[in-house]
């Protein structure tokens, strides 16, 4: 009997992945309508444990200012990697409830965002055009918050990079023990209008 149920098991894994392979091709293959002239022509990048990273969410976290990626060649391969590990963190996070960031210090990081554009009607405008608006920026700052409220209760370390080192090794096991699809490409200049508002 214990045979017949690892046979049912593996079974119903394989064709859990034919599913999921089967709804990431309708994600890719099937036309999305036409993009306004100031939007991002949109796509899937990774799939995390069911949740979907597209490129308007590795746009938006550049654009931002959300996450470095400092002088790779290649900005976006390098904050695609830190989404997809954002996403196995809060999951973590979320398992464990760290305590709530308050509105003040939500308020903070807002702020902070703001002010990394040459005004309010510029920042206004970016967000317009990635599709967001001021309220998903203050939950993604929320979500932020509690993953760093929560690694800095967990991994206690004397210095920063001692405490880099042992939250990199924890985040390199959850990748182990994930389900992954990454479907970057490489395409380094995806299809967009060029004359779009806020571009130089």
């Amino acid at each position: 009997m214990a045979h017949g149920r690892t046979i049912t098991t593996h079974r119903r894994t394989i064709t859990s992945r034919l599913l999921r392979v089967l709804l990431l091709a309708t994600l890719l293959l099937v036309p999305r309508p036409a993009a306004a002239a100031d939007e991002v022509i949109d796509r899937v990048l990774a799939v995390v444990d069911g949740e979907l990273i597209t490129l308007s969410d590795v746009r938006a976290a550049i654009e931002l200012g959300r996450v470095q990626a400092g002088t790779a060649p290649d900005p976006q391969r390098v904050v695609l990697s830190q989404l997809i590990d954002r996403v196995l963190v809060l999951s973590e996070v979320d398992r464990f409830a760290p305590p709530e960031p308050s509105a003040l210090t939500i308020d903070a990081a807002a702020e902070a965002v703001a002010a990394r554009f040459p005004s309010q009607e510029v920042f206004d405008a970016t967000l317009k055009r990635l599709g967001i608006d001021q309220q998903f920026v203050r939950e993604l700052l929320r979500e932020d918050l509690r993953i760093r409220a929560y690694l800095d209760q967990r991994f206690t370390a004397e210095t920063t990079a001692e405490q880099r080192t042992m939250v990199d090794e924890w985040v390199a096991g959850l990748r182990r023990r994930a389900d992954i699809a990454d479907l970057y490409d490489g395409l380094t200049a995806p299809a967009r209008d060029t004359a779009s508002p806020g571009r130089d």
